[in-house]
């Protein structure tokens, strides 16, 4: 059915009493575990990637994951599939003993940093730059964009246990500023990401994919700073939840219509969000912006490389985090004028 703007923001309003009065239970953060962070990369000048060592094969199969061509075309249709495996069970307890470790350094959880804490941890820590590598989610991503791939953005999604914490509608490219729309997120469930945790939902674009109106409305509790919002009328039927075991992932369009409910589970939900795109994308922002270079090579140019941090919190990675950040930030400001210039010129 349609449901018009009124009643989606009525829904976040429920989403928000279902779960007021459970804020007082107890932090349940990942604890120390002591696990090594996963195996670094080899040093590579810039422009230029290659394999990294592959994990040990004890729970996840070795061999690269290929997509059949049905599974390829509902991509393109739906603008979404899901899961794949990604991480061993030591894998994902690095990561999440990285994550405890970044916490400690920030002196508080994620969710409660300041947002560039939050946005391209590659650029900061190590074990997330090995992360973005991982050769079990670039041998699918690579099925779909092609084998040069640039990281855009990496972003910490996480909720904690039985937290009013949500997602509007909305699609990534709306304030990405990148053309084509080529882009593709795989999110990484470090965590259980089911319906009661909050999981991502998404809606199919049977096979029409178009950008539609946004507005940053800065909701309550929106786990999207500026709490981006389609604001035109949509069809939420059929929408599929996206339940993710721990240590699987996913993979969405630029341009799929997505969303996620609080976590009413009595675990963190823990996500990674990063964002592929093909080295021939180019931003539209009047000044240059930066991309990580995971795989392949960059032959155009579009964007300013960095190479991944060795050490983690050390000065040089901090300064190229802080560059980044504030050139991503500044970008972000822009493609809000221009995404309401856009819509302002079709309405007319």
């Amino acid at each position: 059915m349609l449901v018009p703007v009124a009643t989606q923001g009525q829904s976040f309003h429920l989403w928000q009493e279902n779960c007021r009065g459970r804020q007082d239970q107890p932090d349940q953060r990942i604890s120390a575990i002591g696990l090594p962070s996963l195996r670094g990369l080899r040093e590579r000048p810039l422009g230029t990637a290659g394999p990294v060592d592959r994990a040990t094969p004890d729970q996840v199969e070795e061999d690269m994951t290929a997509l059949t061509r049905a599974q390829v075309e509902s991509y393109h249709h739906n603008g979404y599939l899901f899961p794949f495996p990604a991480l061993s069970e030591e894998e994902r307890l690095a990561c999440l003993a990285g994550l405890e470790r970044y916490e400690r350094w920030l002196g508080k959880p994620v969710p409660q940093a300041d947002l560039r804490w939050r946005t391209q941890p590659h650029a900061l820590l190590p074990w997330y730059a090995d992360l973005v590598r991982h050769p079990r989610i670039l041998d699918v991503v690579e099925q779909l964009i092609g084998p040069d791939i640039l990281v855009w953005t990496g972003t910490f999604f996480i909720k904690e246990p039985s937290s009013p914490t949500f997602a509007a509608w909305h699609q990534d490219s709306t304030y990405f500023g990148l053309e084509p729309y080529d882009q593709v997120t795989a999110w990484v469930a470090l965590t259980d990401a089911s319906a009661e945790a909050g999981c991502m939902e998404v809606l199919s674009a049977h096979g029409a994919p178009r950008q539609m109106y946004h507005a940053p409305l800065r909701l309550e509790n929106s786990i999207n700073r500026a709490g981006q919002t389609i604001t035109e009328p949509l069809d939420e039927a059929g929408a599929t939840a996206m339940q993710l075991k721990a240590g699987s992932f996913s993979l969405h369009h630029t341009l799929c219509v997505h969303r996620s409910a609080p976590n009413r589970a009595a675990h963190r939900r823990v996500g990674l969000g990063i964002n592929y795109i093909p080295a021939h994308v180019r931003p539209t922002a009047p000044f240059r912006m930066s991309a990580f270079l995971a795989r392949g090579t960059d032959k155009y140019g579009h964007f300013d490389l960095y190479d991944a941090p060795t050490v983690e919190f050390d000065a040089t990675a901090l300064a190229t985090h802080e560059k980044i950040y504030s050139r991503y930030a500044e970008n972000y400001r822009e493609q809000v004028k221009r995404h309401e210039r856009q819509f302002a010129t079709e309405r007319v």
